[in-house]
């Protein structure tokens, strides 16, 4: 059975985004279920990207019927998702 943990980068920036985001993507919607979970615990360093990632995730799995489940986001991580606004479309 193939592995199905999706999980943060330990890098998450503007150059690291459109990678990241093709492979997430596929593994959240591989996992089984309606909720999708992906670990934040590797993350170290982030910048905005890395909300558009988790925004984009969250729009794909809509439309699969599926909600995303994020866990261990790192301060930084919410701090980010505080200022932006989006605390209702992101628990951290």
């Amino acid at each position: 059975m193939p592995d199905q943990r999706a999980s943060l980068p330990e890098r998450l920036t503007l150059e690291q985004a459109v990678p990241a985001l093709a492979q997430m993507r596929s593994a959240l919607l591989a996992q089984p279920g309606s909720v999708a979970v992906l670990d934040a615990s590797a993350l170290r360093e982030c910048d905005s990207s890395a909300v558009a990632v988790l925004l984009e995730l969250r729009r794909a799995l809509q439309q699969q019927g599926k909600t995303l489940q994020l866990q261990n986001g790192p301060q930084r991580l919410r701090d980010l998702v505080a200022l932006y606004g989006v605390q209702e479309l992101l628990a951290v």
